[in-house]
């Protein structure tokens, strides 16, 4: 009789300790799961903002049993029955449904990498619609003609382009650059910059000032090279989020269609 008494005892224990294992600890006879922890980790670190430590941990494990004992309080006070917490649980309740049901769909509805490569491949085309040559060139833009020709003059003459844009250029981005806009396209310009940029050879600056809505600019090109664009493992996030929001965007569209309510929508 004692040998099963001790057994019984035994395997009550050992149940006992696998339930410990499975609370964080007892807050007023009430056990904590440990399931609290690992869902609130999850959120601590999704995305992979924040690296999991001990010390995240830790903290993580005290904000759940501070949670289990303020929520005690709450219950005991009544707070559950309020019309007030009713409402915010609803909100709340909705809030949990959507964002599960948008992470279901995005889980079905995956975008491959083909339809990124795709998307990808289209992005390109259209930045080569506008020609495939870079230009880097210096600017100097003045107010009016007769100053920008007077400038034409000294660099004729042998002054400086970069000193000449770093004293009297009143593009004041470029100008501490000695007048440097880096590479861009033509098009990156307005029309009449642009038009006289392409026109130019390495080295050559334009011949008369260009008018333009901001001023007179004297213009010279410095070199020229193939547009360079990024390579489709450098940019597939960045195209795969968008894909993904357009996806969401259209199916949360079609809910709305498919909706019978008599509520007016703007759109």
């Amino acid at each position: 009789m004692l040998k099963k008494s001790l057994a019984a005892l035994a395997v009550a224990l050992a149940f006992a300790g696998a339930a410990q294992a499975q609370n964080v600890a007892i807050v007023n006879g009430k056990p904590v799961p440990k399931t609290r922890v690992d869902a609130l980790m999850q959120q601590a670190t999704r995305g992979g903002q924040q690296p999991v430590t001990p010390d995240l941990e830790a903290r993580v494990r005290e904000e759940v049993v501070m949670r289990e004992i303020f929520a005690q309080e709450a219950e005991k006070k009544g707070v559950a029955a309020t019309a007030g917490y009713r409402q915010q649980m609803e909100l709340v309740r909705q809030t949990l449904l959507i964002r599960e049901l948008f992470n279901q769909y995005r889980e079905k509805n995956p975008v491959t990498d083909a339809d990124a490569k795709t998307e990808y491949e289209k992005f390109k085309a259209q930045a080569g619609a506008g020609g495939n040559t870079e230009y880097r060139a210096r600017h100097i833009l003045v107010e009016k003609e007769d100053e920008a020709k007077a400038l034409l003059t000294q660099i004729k003459g042998g002054a400086k382009f970069d000193e000449l844009a770093k004293k009297h250029s009143k593009d004041t981005g470029s100008a501490q650059n000695g007048g440097d806009l880096d590479f861009a396209k033509p098009d990156a310009y307005v029309p009449e910059f642009g038009k006289a940029l392409a026109a130019l050879k390495k080295g050559e600056t334009t011949a008369e000032p260009v008018k333009t809505q901001f001023g007179y600019h004297i213009i010279k090109l410095e070199d020229s090279r193939e547009a360079q664009f990024p390579s489709f493992e450098d940019v597939k996030p960045r195209i795969v989020q968008q894909m993904e929001q357009q996806k969401l965007q259209q199916y949360q569209e079609t809910l709305r269609k498919q909706a019978k309510t008599d509520f007016k929508f703007n759109q």
